[in-house]
């Protein structure tokens, strides 16, 4: 008898343990699909505000380009907490950048208009 108790504790156990996993899991997958990420759009997006311009320890690799960008920003005095929209800050930065040549983690195009992805 106490062999079959034993055994209905252990898949008691396993059915508690596989709820929990599926119930992480399930919030898991509600928190990605409400993100930028998963909803189509490039992260790369997502970097505007107040940006320091440093030459170590940056946060992202920039290299400025003409064409074939991945991004379009517009340095402003204000309203940087829109997307695309850079200002530029020497301290209380959001991003810091490093300019590049070659090895860049993303290309902007400076605009006057049509900032953004």
């Amino acid at each position: 008898m106490a062999f079959k108790t034993k055994r209905f504790m252990k898949s008691k156990q396993l059915i508690i343990g596989a709820l929990i996993l599926g119930l992480g899991l399930l919030g898991l997958t509600s928190f990605y699909s409400r993100s930028e990420v998963h909803s189509g759009k490039d992260p790369v997006c997502e970097i505007y505000g107040k940006i320091k311009i440093v030459e170590y320890g940056e946060d992202y690799k920039v290299k400025i380009v003409e064409y074939g960008e991945d991004l379009e920003i517009k340095w402003v005095d204000y309203g940087e907490q829109e997307e695309g929209r850079w200002k530029e800050v020497d301290y209380g930065e959001d991003y810091k950048i490093k300019w590049v040549d070659y090895g860049e983690d993303f290309s902007i195009e400076e605009v006057e208009y049509g900032e953004g992805c």
